[in-house]
Formats: structure tokens, sequence, C-alpha cells
């Protein structure tokens, strides 16, 4: 088992003056890969989970951040960036631009700069919940905290629910 954040995740939150979040990483046996695995570890609504998803945007990382109960709409994506295509990034391009595994990858602390869109609904609730860099690893945050610190534009490319 994890008991704390990952190294690199770790040493990105000191160096942006972001210290006091690493004692409120909370580590859990099984993992908290999934919005709902975190949600039910936790204990809290499954739309406080922030959700860190790459895609590529004409073959450029962007990091999406989104609620854990929404899907990302793919084409809001792309029209929010002017891109010809956007697609979900492979296990190894999320690797690659994040240096973290699906599953456990923040909105901030990656090993490469990216664009970073943060979706609106996350603002709904005064505390969001993230990955800490592991899949056993996550840690509560002010969404426009998280926005800040992720250098997030906000924007709205969630699925509309008919």
């Amino acid at each position: 088992m994890t008991t704390t954040a990952h190294p690199r995740f770790a040493a990105a939150v000191e160096e942006s003056g972001l210290g006091a979040l690493l004692p409120r990483v909370r580590s859990f046996p099984e993992a908290t890969r999934t919005a709902a695995e975190a949600a039910a570890a936790i204990g809290c609504e499954l739309s406080q989970i922030c959700k860190s998803l790459v895609f590529a945007a004409d073959g450029v990382p962007v990091l999406v951040l989104m609620d854990g109960a929404s899907r990302v709409d793919v084409e809001r994506v792309r029209q929010e960036l002017g891109a010809g295509k956007v697609t979900r990034a492979d296990a190894g391009l999320v690797r690659e631009t994040t240096g973290y595994a699906i599953g456990g990858v923040p909105p901030f602390g990656h090993r490469t700069r990216t664009r970073v869109l943060a979706d609106r609904s996350l603002l709904a609730y005064d505390v969001v919940w993230a990955a800490a860099g592991t899949p056993h690893t996550v840690f509560p945050i002010e969404p426009k905290e998280l926005v800040a610190h992720a250098g997030a534009t906000l924007v709205d490319v969630r699925e509309q629910r008919a």
C-alpha cells in the first residue's frame, strides 16, 4: 500500500508553496483509481471527485479537469481549443506527458507543462478531491485553488444530459 503522495507530486507541491496540502493527502488500501472508487473510499459525492484526463488535440496533449459524475464532451473540447481532432490519450502518452499512470494523475505537478481546461462543474463544491499521483492517494482542495494552481482555463466541456 502506498502511504503518501507520489514523490514527484510532493516535490511539485512543495515547490509551488502548497506544502500544507501534503499532510491532508489520504491513502487507501483499496485503489481509488476511478471516481466511483475514490468517492466511496472518501465518503463524498461522486461529483466532488476531480478527474484529471489527458486528451490529444491535433496530437498535442491537453489536460481536462472534470467532476467525477460527468463525462467530457470531446466535441466541446475540440471547439474550445480550435483543434481539428481531439482524442483520448493512450496510457503511454498520459505517462509520458504527466509522469503518472492513469488512475493516479494529479491536477498539477506534471513532468511537462500542458494546456489545462477545468470544467465549471468543479466550482459547485467548497472542496473537491483529486489524485495525489498514485491510484491509492487523494487530497482535498478548494476548487478555485485547484484551478489556479493547475493554471487552468474555466470552460464548459461536460456532456449535457438529455
